[in-house]
């Protein structure tokens, strides 16, 4: 394994395989991948920051199996930042890797990581998330559906009195996510998804449905809210998928969303750059929006008892 000293910010460390592939139709080598990241650190990290993270890692390039991998290695260096996250299946305390520094995602870039997800809520106070997620899942490929999603759920929620953000993930749809206070826990926050999914689930019926099965979805793009639940995460803004291509997940401009020519994976490693030069970061403002979730709660049910809608 040929080894070489890379010095990041205050740090130096060996990374290992530079140009082994990670992307074959693509040619991106792992050496490549660095550098994207190192790129992208001053967008991604303030995204990542505080929170834990869980790593998909493909050591053998995205062809090749990869894996997910929440604990972090005891060979980690001592500098990796790690929280103690209970984890409720083992009921035990595991540590989790939190990437606050560029120095931090490259080691991990060399250790495989391709795409990483982050918590919904922030090391200090696991319990308590700061944002909540929309995950707009299409029945295909066609993005139209997720536009309807989208403004449909962006209209909701204004009413509601909070202040969504849209980012295309990279993969077949997008993320809708809501920034909060941390005045609700997981259970509080999970409830209220579950009920705005199912509020415009009825008003749009032929288009939006919450059924989790695949077989009960007739074609409808599925609205899922259980990312909202402690434990889970989602993908990070400007992260890289392990798809062919090397789509990148990244956060639009509402207005963007009318554009035909956008899909999820409109952006890729090779074009996230001339985005970042033209436009700066839709959600670089993101967390002063944070709301409670007490006022919409009650307009919410306001809603839901005016159209019916079922507990």
């Amino acid at each position: 394994m040929s080894k070489e000293m890379m010095q990041v910010g205050s740090r130096t460390f060996p990374v290992a395989n530079l140009d082994d592939v990670i992307f074959p139709d693509e040619g991106i080598t792992q050496g490549d991948l660095i550098h994207i990241y190192r790129r992208l650190a001053d967008t991604i990290l303030p995204h990542l920051e505080g929170r834990p993270l869980t790593m998909q890692r493909f050591p053998d390039g995205i062809h090749n199996d990869g894996f997910y991998q929440r604990e972090a290695p005891d060979y980690f260096p001592d500098w990796i930042p790690r929280v103690s996250v209970m984890v409720k299946e083992d009921d035990q305390e595991k540590p989790q890797v939190v990437c606050d520094s560029d120095a931090t995602l490259v080691y991990l870039v060399d250790q495989g990581l391709v795409t990483p997800h982050v918590w919904l809520s922030r090391a200090d106070r696991l319990d308590d998330p700061d944002k909540l997620v929309f995950d707009l899942d299409p029945p295909d490929t066609d993005f139209a559906p997720v536009r309807l999603a989208a403004e449909s759920l962006h209209e909701l929620l204004g009413d509601l009195g909070l202040v969504p953000f849209v980012m295309t993930t990279g993969s077949r749809g997008a993320h809708v996510v809501v920034p909060l206070d941390r005045s609700a826990d997981f259970d509080t926050t999970r409830a209220f998804a579950k009920d705005v999914g199912k509020l415009l689930a009825q008003r749009h019926p032929e288009d939006l449905t919450v059924e989790f099965r695949k077989d009960a979805r007739e074609g409808r793009l599925f609205l899922d809210t259980l990312r909202n639940a402690y434990g889970q995460n989602s993908v990070a803004p400007y992260a890289i998928r392990a798809k062919p291509g090397a789509p990148v997940a990244t956060p639009v401009d509402w207005d963007e969303l009318s554009d035909p020519d956008l899909d999820s994976q409109t952006y890729t490693a090779r074009n996230i750059f001339r985005r970042l030069g033209q436009k700066q970061d839709p959600w670089k403002n993101y967390t002063r929006h944070a709301r409670s979730l007490t006022e919409p709660r009650g307009r919410l049910d306001e809603a839901m008892a005016e159209e019916g809608v079922k507990e």
